[in-house]
């Protein structure tokens, strides 16, 4: 298992509709998810920065994302999600949100 923490940021006019969203996300968005061997998946919020959690399960992590941005239902989902954020400049070329090192764990 290999833990992610990705930043993004949110729109500060799109922040309540994305909350919105993300109260109900779509049973197609979590099944996909899970079917790419995402575990343990937070996403919080402060000061118009989006922090996500995750713990990847699987094996070829690039293949398991190809697969997850090739669904059609997590392409629309994505479409209404993307317009809402603004991602770091800093993010690596390929990233919409931006990988974060982990420096500390304790389990």
């Amino acid at each position: 298992m290999k833990r992610y923490g990705m930043v993004n940021r949110v729109r500060p006019e799109a922040e309540a509709e994305y909350v919105k969203y993300h109260a109900d996300v779509w049973p197609g968005v979590l099944e996909m998810i899970q079917r790419s061997n995402i575990r343990n998946y937070s996403i919080y919020l402060k000061d118009g920065f989006l922090f996500s959690y995750f713990e990847y399960h699987g094996e070829d992590f690039a293949a398991d994302m190809a697969r997850m941005a090739a669904d059609p239902t997590t392409q629309k989902w994505w479409a209404i999600m993307e317009p809402m954020q603004h991602p770091l400049e800093t993010r690596q070329p390929g990233e919409w949100w931006a990988n974060m090192p982990e420096v500390f764990h304790l389990d």
